[in-house]
């Protein structure tokens, strides 16, 4: 008998959301990921991606809440969480064209040169962490992804993006919701509209929700 390979490390990610209120309702800036990507090809996603090595020590204007910092420590080291927030700040940037930053004369080599050569350092404190994923063990490529939300306000420059991201745009969330989405991306939106509803007082230091999809179970399954 066959043995059953080991399932894959699942890699640190993070994902930015970052919203704005449209004519229409709520809206999430997206795109479709390109052809040619390994993971989730011709997908409608948010911008995001792996830590990288220079997460861990990159500057900051601002740091995140500490309710945030709290949240994402539940189920990572305290400098792992903080990476996770400068990961999604920086993959954003790169993918979009798109800054969350503050003012701040920070000095950065590497994947976070463009960024601080703008003037402008990511501001952590205006995310907040929404809930995480887990890819299932039986995909070869596999990722423990955390999602964060910022207002679009705060946010400067223009959408542009660098070929990951196909047809950027500001969606309707309702739009997106009638669209055949990935399972974990329908759940991130409808986690987005229930976080939506909430009192913002009551947004920091709620239960952060893990999903998990399994392989008998489209849907997956939801947890805190």
């Amino acid at each position: 008998m066959a043995e059953k390979p080991k399932a894959v490390r699942p890699r640190h990610a993070a994902t930015l959301i970052l919203w704005r209120n449209g004519p229409d309702g709520p809206e999430t800036l997206m795109g479709v990921r390109a052809a040619g990507h390994r993971f989730m090809p011709n997908k409608l996603v948010f911008p995001g991606g792996r830590v990288d090595r220079g997460d861990y020590a990159a500057p900051a204007a601002t740091e995140l809440a500490p309710a945030t910092q709290a949240a994402l420590a539940h189920a990572a080291p305290p400098r792992l969480a903080r990476a996770l927030a400068l990961a999604a700040v920086r993959e954003t940037f790169e993918e979009t064209g798109l800054l969350l930053g503050a003012p701040c004369p920070a000095r950065a080599t590497g994947a976070w040169a463009p960024f601080c050569a703008t003037g402008l350092a990511p501001a952590l404190d205006r995310i907040d962490y929404l809930c995480r994923a887990v890819t299932p063990p039986f995909m070869p490529i596999r990722f423990n992804a955390r999602f964060l939300v910022a207002p679009a306000e705060h946010a400067t420059g223009t959408v542009t993006g660098n070929g990951e991201l196909e047809f950027l745009r500001f969606m309707p969330v309702a739009e997106a919701l009638s669209l055949e989405v990935a399972p974990v991306t329908r759940h991130v939106l409808e986690e987005f509209r229930l976080w939506l509803a909430l009192e913002e007082a009551a947004r920091p230091g709620r239960k952060i929700p893990l999903y998990e999809p399994a392989a008998n179970s489209p849907r997956g399954k939801l947890r805190l």
